[in-house]
């Protein structure tokens, strides 16, 4: 993978986030997704600040939604995963597999039994 396109763990959370809510996935529904899943405690604006790089890597693309009254006529910003970052994302939960082996207590899956 070219230089710059590693993931931090953030990164892999939110690309995770954004894959499990699929359509509904904007900056507040994300927060929920990572913070209910994980227990992390994030800020919105890390989430956005996130999502902006992941954009600008390629790993994301958003689309503007309607705008609503309920949120003062402001549009919604939604996420949807690229092949990219899809693909990026396989790759960094491999090396975290590969650097895991063999070490004592950390060769089976993460959440398995030993």
């Amino acid at each position: 993978m070219p230089k710059g396109k590693n993931l931090g763990d953030l990164e892999q959370l939110v690309i995770l986030a954004v894959l499990r809510l699929g359509e509904g996935a904007y900056g507040m529904t994300v927060r929920r997704e990572i913070e209910s899943h994980s227990g992390r405690r994030v800020s919105l604006g890390a989430i956005y600040a996130t999502l902006d790089r992941l954009e600008s890597k390629g790993f994301v693309s958003s689309a503007v939604g309607e705008t609503t009254s309920a949120r003062r006529g402001r549009a919604k910003r939604y996420f949807r995963v690229q092949a990219l970052g899809a693909r990026a994302l396989e790759d960094a939960l491999a090396d975290l597999d590969r650097m895991r082996r063999g070490v004592p207590g950390m060769d089976h899956p993460i959440g398995a039994e030993a």
